[in-house]
């Protein structure tokens, strides 16, 4: 046991004493940070150095940040909007996936002679965007205060819950996998409805009595939102969509902006690993054909999602060129689903393993070169230039 701790403590010193070192060079070159601790992962992961070889439990801890990133978001959300929103974005955000999911299955089919099922699930796991760069490269208070945070918002939560969908689908064969698909909506909305009653009779009762202590409120807030998450991943739903749910069902409080403001530092901690474990599980020495790959279906997303993105949402939802050239932007990028979902394919032999690599590879230059293109473009909580510095 003392070994694995000294172990452990080893493996946090490397990644966060690495990540201030690179971090001060990438800031000194004015260059985004999150790229240094992408960076960091190729350099220490079990394809670099090898200093930490082991990437399996940083990508577990490194999930926590994703899962309070998505409680965060939440709190900011109230029922009545959300629901409002996700109808003004289901019809565009379906219409970009799909036809980005087309173009990706098409180049993979006709130009690299990849089979149609590795194709395929390479469109689908591409074309979702990334929860976690989208959120953390929007500012404070445009994320919570203005249209276009609101609509992101939507848009990814919706685009999260594809995700689940098809990472069903993916695990299962059959007569089960179509019916896990139709209870997923049935699902959601009994836990949501379960943990509003818990927060409105229980939760928001106990925090009003002891409200003046703010350790009581970071701890039940904490303690409810891993949780519900837990919770949600025992009835099939995901750990993100629980701790979302968690977040929504106390948005309705006042107290709800407090318990934001004291979980921020926290997710700060676990997305410095999620960054670390993306980089360290790909391998940048591939075969030529393979780069060829991530190069084409890499361009195809940074290209075609902002386009689409600015179109449809300028023409379905009645958005204004600004603010559908934004939101394009912001979204033109594959998701963290798209490791998820490569490796798990993988692992039930949907595919093979130069396509999981492919994906890979492309969900990787599309975080590093979609955060380049927004914080030089846009205003960023860590864009190199103080003119577009905002939180």
């Amino acid at each position: 046991m003392h070994g694995s701790f000294d172990n452990l403590v080893l493996e946090m010193a490397i990644i966060f004493g690495g990540a201030s070192i690179l971090g001060t060079l990438f800031v000194w070159l004015k260059q985004p940070i999150i790229l240094a601790y992408i960076c960091l992962g190729i350099i220490a992961g079990p394809y670099g150095f090898q200093w930490i070889s082991n990437n399996g439990h940083i990508d577990a801890i490194s999930t926590m940040g994703i899962i309070l990133l998505m409680f965060l978001l939440g709190l900011h959300l109230h029922p009545k909007n959300l629901l409002k929103q996700l109808k003004q974005t289901a019809l565009v955000t379906l219409l970009c996936l799909s036809i980005t999911s087309c173009l990706i299955w098409a180049s993979m089919v006709w130009l690299f002679q990849f089979s149609t099922m590795d194709a395929i699930i390479a469109g689908v796991a591409l074309s979702f965007s990334s929860t976690v760069l989208s959120l953390k490269l929007i500012p404070t208070t445009t994320l919570h205060h203005q249209r276009v945070g609101e609509v992101i918002v939507s848009i990814l939560l919706f685009e999260d819950i594809l995700a689940i969908i098809t990472i069903l689908i993916l695990y299962s064969n059959g007569e089960a996998a179509h019916m896990q698909v139709l209870l997923l909506p049935l699902k959601t909305l009994l836990f949501a409805l379960a943990a509003w009653c818990f927060v409105r009779y229980v939760l928001i009762s106990l925090m009003s009595c002891f409200d003046i202590i703010s350790e009581y409120i970071f701890l039940v807030s904490l303690g409810w939102c891993l949780t519900a998450a837990q919770l949600a991943h025992m009835v099939g739903l995901s750990h993100e969509i629980g701790a979302f749910i968690a977040g929504v069902s106390i948005a309705t409080s006042p107290i709800s902006l407090v318990i934001a403001e004291g979980l921020k530092p926290l997710r700060e901690f676990f997305l410095i690993l999620f960054f670390f474990s993306v980089g360290a599980a790909f391998d940048p020495v591939l075969p030529s054909r393979l780069l060829w790959a991530i190069g084409c279906c890499g361009l195809i997303v940074l290209i075609t999602k902002p386009l689409l993105f600015k179109y449809f949402l300028r023409y379905f939802s009645g958005e204004s060129s600004g603010n559908a050239r934004e939101m394009g932007w912001r979204l033109g990028q594959s998701s963290e689903f798209s490791l998820l979902l490569a490796y798990g394919a993988l692992n039930v032999g949907q595919i093979h393993q130069d396509a999981a690599l492919v994906i890979e590879g492309a969900a990787i230059l599309t975080f590093i070169i979609s955060t380049y293109l927004v914080v030089f473009r846009l205003p960023t909580p860590i864009s190199p230039t103080k003119a577009l510095r905002s939180d």
